[in-house]
């Protein structure tokens, strides 16, 4: 019997997807209802065995996602597909076909089909940054989007979220007694409760609360919505966005992405933002999403400061960020991963990975004191500080840290 495995590879683009390939494969990044990895998966029925990234995350080994592979555990045997992870197909089944062939999105090609004994391509984005693009086998042609920058996945993502919903829990609606504006579904998984008091307006889309998704009133749900198993809504006016799996939320969420045990327990605004995981926002932190005038916002990125072409964009925290009581976040704002910034004064536009401190003083946090935290904040969530995710973290501090003086 043939083995079909599945592959997703961080293109250079991908990787500098920042702050959050610094700590994890873009594959494990949440669009829509699925994190990037999990959508390849369900279009071509297939496990991913892995993700071809950066040598710094090799060893990533987080609990429920794919590890980190390098190209030569890939091999010859069997059928092989390889998949950009900045490559987000629509959901729905695809025959994979016997012959070698290029997968190609939005004109590009984004991997292969690979049958049993061929060999890899010698593509671009794989290995050779001289190579010139390989026409390998017949064109397949895919349906979805392929993400640009990380601002891609919190424009589109209310969009993605109304087809995953469709394709994934059809119609189907739960509605519990709640007050509620729209014909749009609401769909619950099991052991999913919404508390008496909580409005849900679905004008706009579906709302899908998975496993075990409690939300307390008094709060307001706006479609299109997907909150992740195990999370907990305290309240307040939550929509448009995507939240992952165990997070506690209250305040107001609007058109973002939480990648999942993000701790914001408190009121405060987070807007067509994009958080890591293990983030922990102080009460009354709140982002800016609009410039005063109107004009598009620019973010930093590894290769400068780039015009997004776009009125509305929030902040990107990477895993494991922390913010004091009252910060204020500016449009656009990237802050790196392990940052904890405080003080009530808002922070730079580019906060440097595991800084610490208030507003622009910063110095690098303490790196021992910021793996024990990380271990304590995740073991309050009956989740562990892997091996692989601390030597990560480790190195990642080690290649990004030094310049300034330490923090406490």
């Amino acid at each position: 019997m043939n083995t079909v495995r599945l592959f997703l590879f961080d293109d250079r683009r991908a990787r500098r997807w920042a702050p959050f390939t610094l700590t994890r494969p873009a594959g494990e990044i949440l669009y829509g209802c699925l994190t990037l990895r999990e959508r390849a998966e369900s279009v071509f029925g297939a496990v991913c065995a892995g993700h071809v990234s950066r040598s710094a995350l090799r060893g990533f080994d987080e609990v429920g996602g794919a590890p980190t592979v390098k190209l030569e555990d890939i091999g010859t045997h069997g059928t092989r597909i390889l998949l950009s992870s900045r490559a987000a197909p629509k959901l729905g089944s695809v025959a994979v076909p016997d012959q070698a062939s290029r997968l190609i999105l939005d004109g590009e090609t984004v991997g292969w089909i690979l049958p049993d004994g061929v060999a890899l391509p010698s593509e671009l984005w794989l290995r050779d940054p001289d190579a010139a693009p390989t026409d390998l086998g017949e064109a397949f042609a895919l349906q979805g989007t392929l993400l640009g920058r990380p601002w891609d996945l919190v424009t589109s993502n209310a969009a993605c979220i109304l087809e995953d919903v469709a394709t994934l829990w059809g119609e189907a609606d739960d509605a519990p007694d709640v007050i509620r504006v729209g014909e749009g579904a609401i769909s619950l998984g099991i052991g999913a409760e919404i508390e008496p008091g909580v409005h849900v307006d679905t004008r706009g889309g579906p709302v899908r609360l998975a496993e075990g998704v409690r939300v307390e009133g008094p709060a307001r749900l706006t479609g299109p919505l997907f909150v992740g198993s195990g999370t907990r809504i305290l309240g307040g006016h939550v929509g448009t966005s995507s939240i992952g799996p165990t997070c506690v939320v209250r305040g107001e969420v609007a058109d973002s992405i939480l990648l999942g045990f993000v701790n914001k327990a408190h009121d405060g605004y987070i807007g067509h933002a994009l958080l890591g995981r293990w983030v922990n926002l102080g009460a009354y932190t709140t982002n800016s999403d609009l410039k005063n005038n109107y004009r598009p916002v620019r973010v930093w990125t590894p290769e400068g400061d780039v015009d997004t072409g776009l009125m509305k964009v929030g902040c990107f925290l990477g895993d494991h960020v922390k913010t004091g009581i009252g910060t204020v976040i500016n449009t656009g704002t990237v802050i790196g991963a392990g940052s904890n910034v405080f003080g009530g004064t808002m922070p730079p536009g580019a906060v440097p990975p595991f800084s610490w401190g208030s507003g622009s003083d910063l110095r690098d946090h303490d790196r021992d004191k910021f793996l024990s935290t990380a271990g304590l904040a995740m073991g309050r969530r009956g989740q562990e500080l892997t091996a692989g995710v601390r030597r990560i973290l480790e190195e990642a501090w080690d290649a990004k840290a030094g310049p300034r003086a330490s923090g406490p």
